[in-house]
C-alpha cells in the first residue's frame, strides 16, 4: 500500500463511524513496531512525532530546545523509515507531525516528506489562529499533504505544550475556521487533558463534539475532529511501574467516554502518554529479570535515581546514538529495543481494537501525495 494522507483515514472513520489511534514515537525502532500490530489487525497506521520529538531523533537530547537543523534531520530520519517501511506494508501508513509550533517548522517536515501535519495555533488570537493555518494549509495541499488544526487550549503538559487551564472550543466557531482555512482536521478542547495528570473524574464534554460535526454537516464540510490528550493511563500499568521500584501517579481517560464520542464525530485519538508508561514497566521489568545488566548501566541509574520519570528519553540518553544507528549489537541495548516494541504492541492493539479501526484498513482509498494534491487543486 503507499504511503498516504490523512485524509482518506480520516474519511473512512467517519464513514464507519470508528476512530484511528494516532501513536507519538520518538525513536526510529519504534516505527517498525507501530506498523507490524496494525497489519496484524488490518488497520491503516497513524505514526505520530511532536515538534520536539524530531529533535531528538536529530541527535540532541535536550530535545525541548532542539534547533531547526536538528529537527530538520529528525524529520528527514523518520520520514525515510516510515516511507521504507510503508512501501513493504499492505496497510495504508500515514506520517503525522504533532504539534508543529510555526510555519517554518512544518515547512520542514512537509519538505521532509511527512504525509500529514498539525499546525498548532491554539494559543493564538483566533484570527491569527486562522491566518497561520491558512498558510500552512495553502503549502501543505500544494503538496498534497493533509493538515489539521487546533480551536480551544488543552490543560497539561506534553513535550513543550502546556497550559494550566482549558479553554473550550466553540462550536460556533467550528465551521469559520474550517472555512477560513481549508484545513482537513481539527483538534478541539472538550474535556481531555495532556499528560498522566488528567484528574480521578474527567467528564468528556460530548455535547462539544456533537454541535461541532452538526454545524460542519449542516453546512456540507467533510471536516473532521480530532481528540487529544486521550490517553487511558491504564491503572495496571502504574501500579506495575511501582511494584518494580518507579514512584508515578495518574489517571487517564476512561476508555467508554472515548468510546462514546467516536461515533459522535471524533476520527483520530492521540495516544502518546501510554506508549511512554509502558515502555518504562518493560525496562524495569527487563532489569529485574536480567539484573546482570543493572551492572555499569547508565540507563538503569538513571531509572533509579528518578522513579518519578516515565518519558523513556530522559533515561535512555546514554543510548541516544545507538539508537540512530543502523545496527544494534550492545546485548543491554538490544534487550531495551525489544522491550520498547512490546510496549507499542501492547497499547496499539488496545486502541485498535476499543476504537474499532480492526479490520477496516483496506476500506482506505490508497491515494498518493500526487493524486491528494491532484484532488486539493479540483483537478481529480
Amino acid at each position: 500500500m503507499p504511503y498516504v494522507p490523512m485524509k482518506p483515514l480520516s474519511a473512512v472513520a467517519q464513514k464507519l463511524g470508528v476512530a484511528h489511534g494516532a501513536f507519538n514515537i520518538n525513536l526510529l525502532q519504534q516505527v517498525d513496531a507501530v506498523i507490524k500490530i496494525h497489519e496484524k489487525l488490518r488497520s491503516a497506521a497513524i505514526i505520530q512525532v511532536a515538534e520536539p520529538a524530531t529533535a531528538f531523533l536529530g541527535g540532541n537530547p535536550d530535545f525541548l530546545n532542539g534547533s531547526l537543523s536538528e529537527k530538520a534531520l529528525g524529520m528527514k530520519r523518520i520520514a525515510e523509515r516510515v516511507k521504507k517501511l510503508s512501501k513493504a506494508s499492505r496497510i495504508p501508513v500515514v506520517l503525522h507531525l504533532d504539534h508543529g509550533r510555526s510555519f517554518e517548522s512544518v515547512k520542514l517536515a512537509i519538505d521532509a516528506g511527512f504525509s500529514s501535519v498539525m499546525i498548532d495555533g491554539s494559543s493564538l488570537p483566533y484570527e491569527e489562529n486562522v491566518a497561520l493555518t491558512k498558510k500552512v494549509v495553502d503549502y501543505a495541499h500544494e503538496r498534497g499533504v493533509s493538515v489539521e488544526g487546533e480551536l480551544g487550549i488543552l490543560a497539561g503538559t506534553e513535550d513543550d505544550v502546556f497550559a494550566e487551564e482549558s479553554s473550550y472550543t466553540n462550536p460556533l466557531l467550528v465551521v469559520d475556521f474550517f472555512k477560513k482555512t481549508e484545513c482537513d482536521s481539527l483538534a478541539i478542547s472538550y474535556g481531555t487533558k495532556h499528560g498522566a495528570a488528567k484528574g480521578a473524574n474527567v467528564k468528556l464534554r460530548k455535547e462539544i463534539v456533537i454541535a461541532s460535526l452538526e454545524n460542519l454537516r449542516h453546512e456540507k464540510i467533510q471536516g473532521t475532529l480530532v481528540s487529544h490528550g486521550s490517553s487511558l493511563v491504564p491503572e495496571y500499568i502504574i501500579s506495575e511501574i511501582n511494584s518494580l521500584g518507579g514512584a508515578v501517579s495518574g489517571h487517564g481517560i476512561p476508555l467508554e467516554q472515548l468510546r462514546e464520542v467516536i461515533p459522535l464525530g471524533i476520527s483520530k485519538i492521540n495516544i502518546d502518554t501510554d506508549i511512554r508508561l509502558a515502555t518504562t514497566r518493560n525496562i524495569l521489568e527487563l532489569y529485574k529479570l536480567n539484573p546482570d545488566y543493572t551492572t555499569n548501566s547508565q540507563v538503569y541509574d538513571l531509572l533509579k535515581a528518578n522513579p518519578k520519570v516515565f518519558d523513556y528519553r530522559n533515561y535512555l540518553v546514554p543510548y541516544l546514538e545507538d539508537l540512530l544507528a543502523e545496527e544494534i549489537t550492545n546485548p543491554e541495548l538490544e534487550k531495551i529495543v525489544k522491550a520498547l516494541e512490546n510496549a507499542i504492541y501492547e497499547i496499539c492493539a488496545t486502541a485498535i481494537i476499543n476504537f474499532g479501526s480492526v479490520g477496516t484498513a483496506f476500506k482506505v482509498e490508497a491515494l498518493s501525495l500526487e493524486e491528494m494534491a491532484e484532488i486539493y487543486r479540483g483537478e481529480k
